[in-house]
């Protein structure tokens, strides 16, 4: 049907991994912890297996959209330039959708449940994600790509996120203005106000910069949730959150207050009392501004 590069890839990451983990101990990285790691492969094994099955269905549904594409792009160098570049673009909106509505970010949340930052976070996949990933790349298919090609762009786009879950990689000069980073993606992974739901890039920054969504790293990045996990059980990991979707969604008492529950962003409520992403960076943003001393006065304004 089609290959998929990051099946092979396995064993780069393997040794990369174990490169990582011996230079994190020279410098001031916080390195692996066995629990954490233990608990990240076993979701990346969960994932790599739930996908063999869904590939097939993927492929399926672009293959049943593809039949009303006006027109079919064979193979070239153009063509292959123009899916990567616009699976890019999807994916970028599929992940930052995976931050913004809930239902999403139940199968998404646990790829950022760990206050580590390592190649092994990198493999922390979901076991849902394969199931929402559907509806997100069936334009390309319109567009009259073959579901072969899409799904090749979809796992090289993958492929190349392995990389940037790194604190060893520092910033790379004029490349962090077009491409993702580890520097940008750090960002992405921190639970500081100002970094949450920020650089959603694949490969590409520029959708972030283009779509208002880009933050440079600045301060130290606090890996994890605004509320982390005491649990390195990887079944807990996996379906903790879609858990807490259905208490708060039996909980409710309107039809208003369970669609927003569902379709609304995390940490919405009908009464407010908790806050979203959104609005943990405004209060950070005030309190910041709150605590900025005046300026000093000198001279003969000094009275």
């Amino acid at each position: 049907m089609t290959i998929d590069p990051t099946v092979y890839a396995i064993p780069a990451f393997i040794v990369l991994m174990g490169l990582e983990g011996v230079l994190a101990t020279r410098g001031p990285y916080r390195g692996y912890e066995a629990r954490d790691t233990r608990a990240s492969l076993t979701m990346g094994i969960g994932n790599v297996v739930i996908n063999l099955g869904m590939k097939g269905v993927h492929f399926a549904l672009l293959a049943a959209v593809a039949v009303w594409a006006p027109w079919r792009l064979e193979p070239s160098w153009a063509a292959w330039l123009a899916v990567m570049l616009l699976a890019d673009l999807a994916y970028y909106w599929f992940h930052r959708l995976s931050h913004e509505v809930r239902v999403l970010w139940a199968a998404h949340e646990n790829h950022h449940s760990s206050q580590r930052y390592n190649l092994s976070t990198a493999l922390r996949q979901s076991w849902t994600t394969p199931f929402t990933v559907l509806f997100f790349w069936w334009p390309l298919a319109l567009l009259g790509f073959s579901p072969a090609m899409i799904l090749t762009a979809i796992a090289f786009n993958t492929l190349y996120q392995f990389w940037v879950h790194t604190e060893l990689v520092g910033r790379i000069g004029p490349l962090e203005r077009v491409f993702n980073t580890a520097s940008h993606h750090r960002v992405h992974h921190g639970a500081n106000p100002e970094y949450l739901d920020r650089n959603h890039a694949g490969i590409l920054i520029i959708w972030d910069k283009l779509f208002g969504t880009f933050e440079p790293e600045r301060a130290a990045v606090r890996y994890g949730l605004t509320h982390n996990l005491d649990s390195f059980a990887p079944l807990h990991i996996a379906f903790h959150e879609w858990a807490a979707l259905w208490r708060d969604v039996r909980r409710a008492r309107t039809w208003r207050a369970r669609l927003g529950y569902v379709l609304g962003p995390p940490g919405w409520s009908p009464d407010g009392s908790t806050l979203t992403s959104a609005q943990l960076r405004a209060r950070a943003a005030r309190e910041s501004v709150d605590q900025t001393p005046a300026p000093a006065v000198c001279g003969a304004q000094a009275r």
